[in-house]
């Protein structure tokens, strides 16, 4: 979008009429949200990250990713620490002092103690997703992670770093999120989010989805689904369980990611944008921010966003996402 200018000079006649300055005030007024985060664009810092930097967890003033075999710490100072790994996959949780990444090429859950950077758990579970699709999340002082492709997740102690419960689900469940007091999993296959009570390591609702869901994210009064076949994001009730509104963003969401904060879900997109601004309330997309750079991750925090785009090797900090969302 062309760069707005509020103040200063105007090509031609400097003295505008009273109904054409009205008439620009509307336009900025109507394009507001996306005029803010449009116009900053140079406030992305880009960080260069050698590999295939990929999945996002918040750590302090940074967050760890992952990369071709191994996890990392990054700041915006640059990199602080890493951690060799088989094929680190899909998205991770911190939970008791620990990072906890799904290990594609071991098919196995590993612990990471983040003050020291140093592996101090294997734990044989399963990954129900070798090609890397998935999420580990923390809920109920407990992690899980989708283990079986046949239709399993499994709940690891962090105290004994033991799988204590299986629950079964759906076929073809890879992707998780924690919040509103349940574990919700999706399966892509069977085009379903069920809800897992933890206090009875059981699933007590199944609601059908779009084409090819994916990922997701709790909160913002919401469960928030990625329908990736129909380029739409589901907001899925945390009470009743079932689908409340969608918006449509483009012809698919192939990928990407998405999160929520600040009053606002967050959707990290590989077509048209960087990422994506929805409302939870309207589902009015306030913005869509940034230049295509293929797929990513995205995690938010209350000073600013953090995305990667590992097709260009990049991680990008983008500053104030509460001035943003105005």
């Amino acid at each position: 979008m062309p760069k707005l200018r509020i103040m200063g000079r105007f090509p031609g006649d400097r003295r505008r009429s009273l109904a054409r300055k009205s008439a620009l005030a509307a336009a900025l007024t109507a394009s507001c949200a996306t005029f803010l985060f449009a116009s900053p664009a140079s406030a992305e810092q880009v960080i260069q990250v050698p590999g295939f930097a990929d999945f996002l967890a918040v750590d302090g003033d940074g967050v760890w990713v992952t990369n071709a075999g191994r996890v990392e710490r990054w700041t915006r100072k640059g990199k602080k620490a890493e951690v060799a790994m088989g094929r680190p996959c899909g998205a991770m949780a911190i939970l008791a002092g620990s990072l906890w990444v799904a290990d594609c090429a071991q098919n196995a859950l590993v612990r990471i103690d983040t003050a020291t950077a140093e592996k101090t758990a294997t734990i044989a579970t399963g990954i129900a997703n070798p090609k890397g699709e998935l999420n580990i999340v923390a809920e109920a002082g407990s992690i899980w992670v989708a283990s079986d492709q046949k239709g399993v997740v499994s709940r690891v102690d962090p105290a004994s770093n033991q799988v204590t419960a299986t629950v079964p689900v759906n076929a073809g469940t890879y992707y998780l999120a924690s919040g509103f007091g349940s574990v919700w999993a999706v399966s892509s296959d069977g085009a379903t989010i069920q809800r897992i009570d933890p206090a009875t390591n059981s699933v007590v609702k199944t609601t059908a989805l779009g084409k090819q869901p994916g990922f997701l994210a709790a909160g913002e009064g919401a469960v928030w689904v990625q329908e990736q076949g129909d380029g739409t994001v589901a907001r899925v009730d945390p009470v009743s369980g079932e689908v409340t509104g969608r918006v449509k963003v483009g012809e698919v969401l192939q990928y990407g990611d998405i999160d929520t904060g600040g009053g606002v879900i967050w959707l990290r997109t590989t077509e048209g944008q960087t990422f994506v601004a929805i409302d939870p309330e309207t589902l009015a997309i306030k913005a869509r921010v940034g230049k295509v750079e293929g797929s990513g991750a995205l995690r938010y925090t209350r000073k600013g966003l953090w995305t990667s785009a590992h097709d260009v090797h990049t991680l990008s900090w983008w500053p104030h996402p509460a001035r943003l969302a105005k």
